[in-house]
This record gives structure tokens, C-alpha cells and sequence, in this order.
């Protein structure tokens, strides 16, 4: 693999070119560059690149194939036909709010007396809590459904069940030792499975999807249960998306086909969220769901209750959703204020304690005043900004909250595995997890961690890497190329969207700083073979060195610029590198 280092911090890591991509072309009258890409997805041969261009929804695995769906399936069953009173136990992010929705449409329409809890963020933390069981069970419910929890819950399940109360685990996190007592565990990590990466509201779905089938009609599914399954198709993948999992194999049918069923969704909470994002249903893609609705609903549960957001994606009343909608929208505003102002104090305190020192493997700091909702996404962008695994707690209380995320190719929840001598507990991916810590432990915990992340990081993990697809001239991505490309979509984990580079290029005008506040930078090349307009966004400042400049090389994604019915390639930028 290539790598050019520049100027500035990105490095870049250049995928070499595959002797398959002409045969892949041919065989599927594709372009050599689409060609391309797919090999870097992993997506080698003619009939893989075919189901992958081309999703199809009889292409899902069958729900009977998911672990542990079989006595969930029935035990739900039992508490239908008995009318026992039912609880949906949800986490309170968007995968979690997704899957509890998914759940709760089925079991009302099959007659079910069902109602769910979601957690407080802050009051009580992720997963299931005793009192929380002991409130369900006072109030007369026989069986607790988990939706995107409960798999480390052994203690709590055990609670249930002295209680008198049946438990259904639905989860898709990593199992730590011993699995919890339950009636079910369905979970896609537990036995060989064909997706092992499915997203919780995919688990949820799966389970829905095997109750419907038990109450069809001489082989054929109930209209209101086919309409059902739509709907609840474009919650999955909304979760599917907002959760970051892979996006190949099946989420990626899930995930496209519940983008394209956007439009005919009958849930009135999915149409205020997007009216109130300001987007049209018609085109929104996996951006959109990242990077605008999904926020929106998350912001119930970092910055209030995240029980509103289920509210809003299982109301029937136009006027109330419209309404959860708007304050949904209000709270992400918040949200955002409040993460600058603590990404900021993040970063000051960062700098003045070294821990940007190169020595430095692991960035963990505390304080009582940070927002638990939030401390999460300024994680994130500690490690983007440091390139460094990333822990940020909480000390408000005597038992301590963090958020941990991390760098492509160190574990996370390994790390806090192997230090969970200080943690009362902990839970998660290989890329983001939560803990529970006395706020005396802190210390101790940090310098552990720090001894970890030395011996088991590379020096590599910690470069601000940049994966360029394929090194093209600006002739290469014309209007029909790029088009092509967006068949790729939707991308995201496991299918980043396409990155391609171009040397030596050179300015045909000067360049423009654009934005309110200039922040932006508008730029027209050529390469000699083409000529192309740019746009860097946060690049204002590289302004005079590209006007200075004889030549340079970009990094960018592709795009159709349609504004004011035009229909041209333009480029966004994502590194400059000057020569």
C-alpha cells in the first residue's frame, strides 16, 4: 500500500490498483473505477458485486436462522394468547428507540397489553436496572422484552426472575462471561450466524418478523401486518445506519431498502422528524440519517428523557408528533452548544496536561460539571482530533459515567475488560463503550488504561489516516461515473463513501473563502486533462497557501452538483497536500 505524507496531518494510504477491476468492468458494464472500489469493499466477484449493486429484500436472512428466536417466538406467543401484561425494556439511543418502536407496533396490533421503559441517561444509566424491574413487577408485568441491552445484565436477570416476572434478552453487544438467566436470549453473536453485526433494531426486527409469520392466514400475511413490516423496515435501518455497524451483507439491504421506504412510511412520527429536519423524504440517504435525524432523536436521551422520542415514533397524532418533533429539534440545538463548550474545556485541558505528548497512548480525563448526554460525542471528537483512544467520565456523582471511543484497530471493550478491576461495570463494542466507576477510582483506572494502550497499540493506530480508493485524473469522474457511484450508497461503515486523489493539479481562478465566516474554501482546477470546481469545508485558512502554490494534490469525494437545475461534478474536499 502507498503512502504519501504531506503537510498535513492526514497520511495518506493509497489502495493499490486490482488486476480484477477491468474483468469486474466488463462483466458488469461498469466503470473500472466503481470496479475498483468494490475490490476495496471486499466485493471481489461478478455475483457478489451484482447483490451488492442491486440489494434485495429476498435476500434477508430468514428470522428462524437468528439464535435464540425459536423460544422467544413462542413465549411471546403464550403471553399474547394470555393476555399477560408486557414490558419493552429499550436503551435510550437511536438503535435502542428504533427496536423498542418495532416491537411495540407488532405486539399492539396483535392485541398485546405491552408497554415500554426506557432508562433516564443520566438518573439511570445504560441497560437494566433493579429498580426498574422492581417498578414493572409492582405494576403487574409478567414478562420484561430487552431491546439493545441486557446480554451483560446476569445480576438484574436474576432480579426478574425472584420476582416472579420472564425475561426476553434481544441484544447485539459483546457477552462477558456468563450469559443471564432468561427465557430467550436472542442475540446474533451467540451461535454462528450470517450477520453476527446486526444492529439491535435488526435483532428487534428479526423477532417481529418471526411473530408475523406465526399468524399468517393459509400461508399469506395479514394486510396490516405487511404494512407492519414496511414500517418497521425503515426503523431498522435508521438504526442500522445510526448505530455504525457494517454496512454490507444484510444490513446493507436493510439499510437501502428502508431509505427508499422513507417515502411510504405510515408512521406520522417519521414524517414530523423529517419535515422538522427540513428534508425531503424522497431523497434522503445514510448522511441524512447520521448527521440529522438520528441527532434529533438522540437528543432526548442526552439532553432529557429518551421515553419521548419512542413516543414520537408510535403516536398516531399528527399534532403531538409535530410537536415532539420541534422540541426534538430545540434539544439538539442545545445539545450542540453544550458540546462546544465542553469540547473546548476537553481540549484546553488536554493541551495543558500533554496528554497530545506523543509518549501519550490514551487520553482519559474527569470532571463533574461535563454532561453525561454528551460526553460521548466530544469522545469522538477527541479522537479525531487527537488520533488517541478516548475516555471521558463524569464525576458528578459518587459512582462515576463515562463514554469511551476508540481508534480503528484497538479494542475498546478488551481494554476495559482488562482494567475492569476499577470499574463497578462496563459495556459495549470494539469501538465504543460505557462505564461505571467510583468517582476514587478514576485515577488509578486511567493510569491502567494508559499501561494497556502502550503495550497493545500500534504506532500505526494512531496516525490521522486518510484511505484513498483510487489515484484518478479529473477526466476520469465525469457526470456518468460519478452517477454510478452513487449506486454504491448507502454508505458508511464497511462502505466509507469513495475517496479518490489527484496530483499535481493547479487553480484556474484565485480561490474564495466562503461560509458566514469564511470558513470555507471554494476552489476551480485543472489537472490538464479536465477542469473541476472544489469545496473544502473548515479549509478557509489554506486560502493564501493554495494561491501560492505551483501545483498540489487533493483528496475528495465525488459529487452531482444539481443547484439551480445544473447537473456537474463537483468535488468535495478532504485533505490538500502540497508539493
Amino acid at each position: 500500500m502507498a503512502v504519501l505524507a504531506g503537510m498535513q496531518k492526514k497520511i495518506w494510504h493509497i489502495r493499490p490498483a486490482s488486476e480484477k477491476s477491468g474483468q469486474l468492468a466488463r462483466l458488469l458494464k461498469i466503470s473500472p473505477i466503481t470496479a475498483q472500489v468494490l475490490i476495496n469493499r471486499q466485493i471481489t466477484d461478478a455475483e457478489q458485486a451484482r447483490a451488492f449493486l442491486s440489494p434485495k429484500l429476498t435476500e434477508l436472512i430468514e428470522p428462524d436462522k437468528m439464535p435464540g428466536i425459536a423460544p422467544a417466538v413462542e413465549r411471546i406467543k403464550r403471553a399474547l394468547a394470555d393476555s399477560e401484561r408486557f414490558a419493552i425494556y429499550g436503551d435510550y439511543d437511536v438503535d435502542g428507540i428504533t427496536g423498542v418502536a418495532i416491537l411495540w407496533h407488532l405486539l399492539t396490533i396483535l392485541g398485546g397489553q405491552v408497554e415500554y421503559y426506557i432508562p433516564h441517561r443520566i438518573d439511570e444509566g445504560y441497560g437494566l436496572n433493579a429498580g426498574a424491574i422492581k417498578q414493572l413487577a409492582q405494576a403487574g408485568v409478567k414478562l420484561i422484552i430487552t431491546v439493545d441491552c441486557g446480554i451483560t445484565a446476569a445480576g438484574e436477570a436474576a432480579l426478574v426472575k425472584e420476582l416472579g416476572v420472564e425475561l426476553v434478552i434481544t441484544d447485539h453487544h459483546q457477552a462477558d462471561g456468563d450469559l443471564p438467566q432468561a427465557t430467550a436470549i436472542v442475540h446474533p453473536g451467540l451461535e454462528p450466524y450470517a450477520n453476527p453485526d446486526s444492529a439491535g433494531a435488526t435483532v428487534a426486527l428479526k423477532l417481529a418478523w418471526a411473530l408475523v409469520n406465526e399468524y399468517k392466514t393459509n400461508g399469506q400475511t395479514r394486510s396490516d401486518l405487511r404494512e407492519f413490516l414496511l414500517n418497521a423496515t425503515t426503523l431498522a435501518a435508521m438504526g442500522t445506519i445510526a448505530d455504525v455497524v457494517d454496512l454490507r451483507g444484510e444490513n446493507r439491504i436493510l439499510a437501502n431498502y428502508g431509505l427508499k421506504a422513507l417515502n411510504q412510511s405510515k408512521l406520522v412520527g417519521i414524517s414530523a422528524l423529517i419535515r422538522s429536519a427540513q428534508l425531503d423524504a424522497r431523497s434522503i440517504d445514510s448522511y441524512d440519517i447520521a448527521f440529522r435525524l438520528a441527532p434529533m432523536l438522540n437528543a432526548a436521551g442526552r439532553m432529557g428523557h429518551a421515553r419521548l422520542a419512542v413516543e414520537l415514533l408510535t403516536s398516531q397524532s399528527e399534532m403531538r408528533c409535530y410537536q415532539i418533533a420541534e422540541y426534538l429539534k430545540d434539544q439538539n440545538n442545545k445539545r450542540r452548544q453544550c458540546q462546544r463548550k465542553m469540547f473546548k474545556q476537553v481540549r484546553e485541558r488536554i493541551t495543558t496536561a500533554g496528554l497530545n505528548h506523543p509518549d501519550k497512548k490514551s487520553i482519559v480525563l474527569a470532571d463533574d460539571s461535563w454532561h453525561t448526554g454528551v460526553v460521548g460525542i466530544v469522545a469522538s471528537r477527541v479522537v479525531d482530533q487527537f488520533f488517541r483512544p478516548a475516555i471521558l467520565i463524569n464525576t458528578f456523582e459518587e459512582i462515576a459515567q463515562g463514554s469511551a471511543r476508540s481508534v480503528e484497530g484497538f479494542n475498546i471493550h478488551a481494554a476495559l475488560s482488562a482494567c475492569s478491576d476499577h470499574l463497578v461495570s462496563f459495556g459495549g463494542h470494539e469501538m465504543a463503550a460505557g462505564l461505571k466507576l467510583g468517582k476514587d477510582k478514576v485515577e488509578a483506572f486511567a493510569q491502567e488504561f494508559e499501561e494497556y494502550a502502550r503495550q497493545n497499540i500500534n504506532e500505526e493506530h494512531l496516525e490521522s489516516r486518510l484511505n484513498i480508493d483510487a489515484v484518478c485524473s479529473i477526466r476520469d469522474l465525469n457526470v456518468h461515473v460519478v452517477k454510478e457511484l452513487l449506486r454504491l450508497e448507502p454508505f458508511g461503515q464497511g462502505n466509507p463513501a469513495p475517496v479518490f486523489a489527484s496530483r499535481g493539479v493547479r487553480l484556474i481562478s484565485p480561490p474564495r473563502r466562503v461560509g458566514v465566516k469564511g470558513d470555507h474554501l471554494q476552489v476551480s482546477i485543472t489537472d490538464n486533462t479536465a477542469s473541476v470546481r472544489c469545496i473544502g469545508f473548515g479549509m478557509g485558512n489554506l486560502e493564501k497557501k493554495v494561491l501560492e502554490a505551483e501545483a498540489f494534490n487533493i483528496a475528495y469525494e465525488a459529487q452531482i452538483d444539481t443547484y439551480n437545475g445544473g447537473n456537474s461534478v463537483q468535488l468535495v474536499l478532504q485533505d490538500i497536500q502540497f508539493e
